[in-house]
């Protein structure tokens, strides 16, 4: 008997989770996160700065073994959406403190940047990242006119097209 109710209990206290995640979850990705990124020439983006325009920030560390299949990917966005409101931006996820574990300079990633002609954003606590819900690298966030995450891509697949398949995805939003 104890048994049973305790099976009961353990599935109904499965099932008000699950609800209650899915509750916290939907909305995340209706909301206009708010967020400020330091780039690594010039002013820093902003959400704000950004309202209007379909926005992909791509977020990696320039460590990953998968970082020139995605700053490539990146580079043919930029270019092949240059004038029609659409943001392109490869983010760095990784510290900028020079006593931290994974530390990157500026200068290595405006090297990263110049050698892939690409505007490169740093996140070095990793703030917007966790705010845009993403948690993995490297991933892709796409932001729609209004500031709405439009879709998140978490990790990358080197026999996928990334290019192709955000451009896919932009196509809906433009």
């Amino acid at each position: 008997m104890f048994s049973k109710i305790r099976k009961t209990n353990a599935a109904a206290a499965f099932i008000l989770a699950a609800a209650m995640t899915a509750a916290v979850a939907v909305p995340l990705h209706n909301q206009s996160p708010e967020f400020s990124l330091r780039a690594i020439d010039g002013e820093p983006v902003t959400s704000a700065s950004l309202r209007g325009e379909v926005v992909v920030l791509a977020f990696g560390a320039s460590w990953l073994p998968l970082t020139r299949n995605q700053m490539e990917a990146v580079k043919k966005l930029a270019d092949q959406y240059a004038g029609r409101g659409v943001a392109v931006y490869w983010v760095s996820s990784e510290p900028d403190a020079p006593k931290s574990k994974n530390y990157v300079a500026d200068d290595q990633l405006r090297e990263l940047g110049r050698k892939y002609k690409v505007t490169v954003l740093r996140d070095p606590d990793g703030a917007v990242s966790k705010r845009l819900s993403v948690d993995q690298l490297p991933s892709v966030v796409i932001i729609d006119k209004q500031g709405n995450i439009a879709a998140t891509i978490g990790g990358m697949d080197p026999t996928v097209d990334l290019a192709k398949q955000l451009a896919e995805r932009l196509g809906k939003l433009l």
